[in-house]
């Protein structure tokens, strides 16, 4: 990105000027110099778009791990006000909706791991099912899909998949309201029947960690996390549901947009007002594939458990927290100096709220929301805490990870997979995957600097760091 071309609002924020007559909202980004020299210009190009949509509510952001994404940026924040003709988009929100991380945290220590974490890692890749296509045990016909996309991980949890204790530390208490089954398409379910309770491919994993360091000890000790303690972190979302329901409403959402001749500054960005009957048929879908990510994430935390209870009958894993990274929610934010309800959309990037959030379960209130940012095989992973300065700055957001910084097609030609997983093993980290392909896809020096990210982010106020979790086990698809 040409850095040039931007103006430097603070020390971690720069912005791009309205040219004269520009008709557009304003474009915040964040991160370092370096971070943004190192963007691609259609990061500028897309967020600069995103700005041009209707009912805008503050600035369009993008977070310090911003790449090139289909219509947002991934690491791209708007808010929309539906009283102002404020619109919901597709590509806003991505096509994995509501991918996002459950992280448990356990009473073992490394040293409990050590000896089994061979055994370990390959009674977790048998018994989590992982990979294109792949399907679990759970098989549900169509009535028994609908109360899962009404119910997220409270359907779960009524089914055997965990115990209530852990929806106090899910988003939304494991379920959004909002759903609407209906306006799910007969093939969006088909392509779910099977997938309940599976990781999936691409970048999504279940890593062991061990917590290396901590930064914030009042927030660790709030978080139940000290160091040497092993976490497992759990990354995926709603399937080949959230897919689908993202291809068929990108269709729907454009012939809105014609409809009401609506002029889009790109196509990708398929929208359509937040209160037309478009609009509200996607946020139903939206909010059923919701649920049917934090439903999935509980029922592999159950497996999860179920695989270390076989290992080590005295361990505890308990849910730190489970949180979505892409997702539209309706929030109450204050713009423009008056409270305001709001449609925030946030692609790739993680909802941060701070100190004082009644939404937040009690043990965190008092140091804010817990917040993931996870790294790539062997890059290791960070815990966060949301601050009250990021409700200002970014609409209580933060980066979700390192995001990449190039291509999988540009990391298949600088690495294959044998070698990557034989080069992990010998720094310690040990890689369970069905695709070598994927493996090198997903190669740690194809992302960014995860370090650079966690500390850009806590700079630019948007997440206190709290710990850093060393990757021990990770399990691919």
């Amino acid at each position: 990105m040409d850095i040039g071309r931007l103006k430097r609002i603070d020390s971690w924020c720069w912005t791009l000027l309205r040219n004269a007559g520009e008709r557009r909202g304003e474009v915040r980004l964040y991160g370092s110099r370096e971070l943004l020299a190192a963007m691609d210009e259609k990061v500028l190009e897309q967020i600069t778009n995103v700005a041009r949509l209707p009912g805008l509510a503050g600035p369009a952001m993008t977070m310090p791990d911003a790449h090139w994404g289909y219509g947002f940026p991934i690491g791209g924040v708007a808010a929309f006000d539906p009283e102002q003709g404020g619109i919901i988009s597709a590509g806003g929100v991505g096509f994995d909706i509501s991918c996002g991380i459950r992280c448990l945290r356990t009473n073992l220590d490394l040293a409990d791991l050590m000896p089994r974490m061979r055994v370990l890692a390959d009674r977790l890749f048998r018994d989590i099912p992982a990979g294109v296509g792949e399907e679990g045990e759970l098989k549900l016909a169509p009535a028994e899909l609908d109360e899962v996309l009404r119910g997220g991980a409270r359907w779960a949890v009524d089914h055997g998949y965990g115990t209530a204790g852990d929806l106090e530390f899910v988003e939304e208490n494991g379920c959004i309201p909002g759903a609407v089954p209906e306006n799910v398409s007969p093939l969006a379910k088909k392509r779910q029947r099977g997938e309940m309770g599976t990781l999936g491919s691409g970048n999504h994993y279940l890593e062991v960690q061990v917590v290396d360091r901590i930064y914030d000890e009042t927030a660790a000790s709030a978080y139940g996390l000290r160091a040497g303690q092993i976490v497992v972190s759990i990354h995926c979302g709603s399937r080949g549901l959230g897919h689908q329901i993202g291809t068929d409403y990108l269709v729907s959402l454009a012939k809105a947009a014609g409809r009401l001749g609506m002029e889009l500054p790109d196509r990708e960005l398929a929208c359509a007002p937040i209160n037309s009957p478009e609009g509200q048929q996607y946020i139903g879908a939206m909010n059923a594939a919701i649920n049917c990510a934090l439903a999935n994430r509980q029922i592999l935390a159950h497996l999860t458990r179920k695989t270390f209870a076989r290992e080590f009958p005295h361990a505890r894993l308990e849910t730190l927290f489970d949180v979505s990274h892409n997702t539209c929610k309706t929030e109450q934010h204050i713009v423009d100096r008056r409270e305001r309800l709001l449609h925030v959309h946030r692609k790739g990037a993680t909802r941060a709220f701070g100190p004082g959030q009644p939404g937040l379960p009690e043990r965190y209130r008092d140091v804010g929301q817990p917040v993931i940012i996870g790294g790539s095989m062997g890059t290791g992973s960070y815990v966060l805490c949301g601050t009250r300065e990021s409700e200002q700055r970014a609409l209580s957001s933060a980066s979700h990870g390192a995001g990449r910084a190039m291509s999988r097609h540009q990391a298949l030609k600088r690495w294959h997979g044998r070698q990557l997983i034989d080069e992990l093993a010998g720094q310690g980290i040990l890689i369970r995957t069905h695709s070598m392909r994927g493996a090198a896809e997903e190669a740690p020096g194809a992302y960014k600097d995860v370090d650079v990210v966690a500390e850009a982010t806590e700079a630019a106020g948007l997440a206190r760091r709290v710990a850093f979790l060393r990757p021990k086990a990770c399990i691919k698809g």
